[in-house]
């Protein structure tokens, strides 16, 4: 997507860190490699039926509808002379049968300009449907001959029918929109610089050709993004669309009127709000109002090398003793591997990092009401915001960190999202607190020595806690100064772009993570994404929560002061009982400016 400049590294085209980008163009991409496949290899039998059997021309429409499939999936525009020529018929045989599948439903025909007089063509859902059907078919009948699964040696039976036909259907791609959505101006997108977004960059033409309209957006990273969010709705009317929120963040903007609920959008459309992961669902949301759709459900977790492990006969760890035994024994800076990657870098990076260790030992760093065995972070009043930096759950969590340092890389003190991942991706950790979005660094490099080698598990528990995964990633919102006019094609736009094709989409580009129910059970994203299935089995499994960061107004300052005092702590400047305390005034003085209690 490509977009306004406003900042002086985006002026300049500097760049802004490993999945910083201001404004970056878009490639295209395959969209579904094995429909991409199968159009391939019709296409090659269409040529030798030519030369073989000599058929009639005109009793022909495959080639047609090659050809409009192709473009859907490459998200290039298709005209009816484009078809047509195309097509290998004559012109008047290619327009008669253009026709015929207009009339017929198969091809949907869609104004392109103000005046009626252009248009563009586009494989209807129904289509669509018959070539997916299509693809299992020819996938049952010939298996590797298409070479569509990784081996051979899984086989027709092992693969195709295993994955397909047991565990689930496979999703078709996103269909076209039967109207072009009326907007005036591009559909303007303020986006987060991680894969997820980096996905949809890359399907920019196909999201074009899907709406018919063009697409700009701008993507920063996270504490960019905050920022330019809120000074976004200070704005009269917004410069974007669409904003990508951090799930902690929800309350905090729903608070200050900077996005608009959506609850009556949701049931005019009757949105199957039910196919989110509950606690993703709930994190973009504030009193009970509706804020955001999850585009991505990317929890933290701590990835380990089981290749490592298994050398040195350690099981994987399931409490932080256990985790601390590890990255005793796996830590060898001789041989640069330290025994665990994590955020330590001051400020928002280790705030994050001590409400995980918080929620580890089994406390929110708010007073929340208990709820059976989680709590509730969604009705938050008056005790409920009182900061806990003073319980023995934080207390041991400081402790936990500090020990931490002991086995940590050389440069962890200045390690965040990125840095972690990264060096855990080059072998130069044996374990690290890793949130899942940026798996894709170490799942899908070749080069790096974790690749297949990782096994994902929840935050290991301490005293007095269970394993947990705290909720983490992204939802899309809409700016509450949008103009009025262009609410429903925007809502329209959100729509597709967090439907379970579209996620599945993201996953086939470059993200290997989903807030979608059925986009989890898809064979096809099953296996390109292990991590996937993992946080289904989270989330049914109740280990996947939002407490440990819940969606307050002030979840974001508090994570800054706790990343603040906690950084004087691991650097030696306080003592564990003395940066607890500043962190719980600091707290405390800014809950009671804000009438909590």
């Amino acid at each position: 997507m490509s977009g306004d400049r406003r900042d002086d590294n985006s002026r300049h085209g500097k760049p802004e860190g490993p999945y910083e980008s201001a404004d970056q163009g878009f490639g295209f991409g395959v969209s579904n490699h094995r429909m991409a496949a199968l159009l391939d290899f019709l296409e090659q039998l269409e040529d030798e039926k030519d030369r073989a059997l000599q058929l009639k021309p005109s009793t022909r429409e495959t080639r047609l509808q090659i050809a409009l499939m192709r473009n859907h999936l490459d998200g290039r525009l298709t005209t009816t002379s484009s078809l047509a020529a195309a097509s290998g018929l004559s012109y008047g045989s290619a327009i008669r049968a253009i026709d015929a599948m207009i009339a017929s439903g198969l091809i949907l025909r869609r104004t392109r300009t103000r005046t009626g007089k252009s248009f563009s063509l586009h494989p209807s859902e129904h289509l669509l449907l018959q070539w997916e059907e299509m693809l299992r078919r020819t996938q049952a009948l010939l298996g590797s001959t298409l070479q569509l699964h990784e081996s051979a040696a899984e086989g027709v039976e092992g693969y195709f029918y295993g994955a397909s036909y047991r565990d689930g259907e496979a999703l078709a791609p996103p269909a076209i929109l039967q109207d072009k959505l009326p907007l005036d101006r591009s559909l303007r997108i303020l986006a987060h610089a991680d894969p997820t977004f980096m996905a949809m960059h890359v399907l920019k033409k196909q999201f074009e050709n899907m709406f018919g309209v063009s697409l700009k957006s701008r993507a920063l990273s996270i504490d960019r993004l905050h920022a330019e969010i809120l000074d976004n709705a200070a704005a009269k009317t917004s410069r974007y669309d669409i904003v990508a929120c951090d799930l902690p963040w929800f309350g905090e903007m729903a608070a200050a009127g900077v996005l608009l609920p959506l609850d009556e959008l949701i049931r005019e459309t009757r949105l199957d709000t039910h196919d989110f992961h509950a606690e993703v669902l709930a994190s973009a949301r504030y009193r009970g109002k509706q804020y955001g759709i999850p585009v991505q459900s990317a929890p933290e977790m701590l990835v380990i090398r089981r290749d490592l492990f298994a050398a040195a006969g350690i099981e994987p760890p399931i409490s932080t003793e256990q985790t601390l035994a590890a990255a005793k024994q796996l830590h060898d800076p001789f041989n640069g591997v330290a025994g665990i990657a994590w955020n330590a870098a001051r400020g928002t990076p280790l705030g994050h990092s001590f409400l995980f260790a918080m929620g580890a030992f089994g406390q929110p760093v708010i007073n929340l009401q208990r709820c059976g065995e989680s709590f509730d972070g969604e009705q938050v009043h008056g005790e409920n915001f009182r900061p806990m930096f003073l319980s023995k759950a934080a207390h041991a969590a400081a402790e936990y960190l500090l020990e931490l340092l002991h086995y940590s890389p050389r440069k962890v003190l200045s390690m965040s999202w990125y840095e972690r991942a990264r060096c855990y991706a080059e072998g130069q950790a044996a374990m690290a607190y890793c949130g899942a979005l940026l798996a894709p660094l170490f799942e899908r490099d070749e080069r790096s020595p974790a690749r297949a080698q990782t096994t994902y598990l929840p935050m290991p528990a301490g005293a007095g806690g269970k394993p947990v995964a705290g909720v983490a990633g992204y939802a899309l919102g809409i700016p509450a100064n949008v103009a009025p006019e262009r609410i429903d094609p925007i809502w329209t736009a959100l729509q597709s772009m967090t439907s379970p094709q579209a996620v599945k989409l993201y996953i086939e580009n470059g993200s290997l993570v989903s807030p979608r129910i059925s986009t989890s059970l898809d064979p096809e994203v099953q296996h390109m994404s292990a991590v996937v299935t993992v946080i289904d089995e989270m989330a049914r499994n109740g280990i996947l929560r939002m407490w440990p960061r819940p969606p307050v107004p002030e979840i974001a300052d508090i994570t800054t002061i706790a990343g603040e005092e906690l950084h004087d702590m691991l650097i030696g400047a306080r003592s564990i009982e003395h940066a607890l305390r500043n962190a719980q005034n600091r707290a405390d003085q800014l809950m009671r400016s804000h009438g909590h209690y």
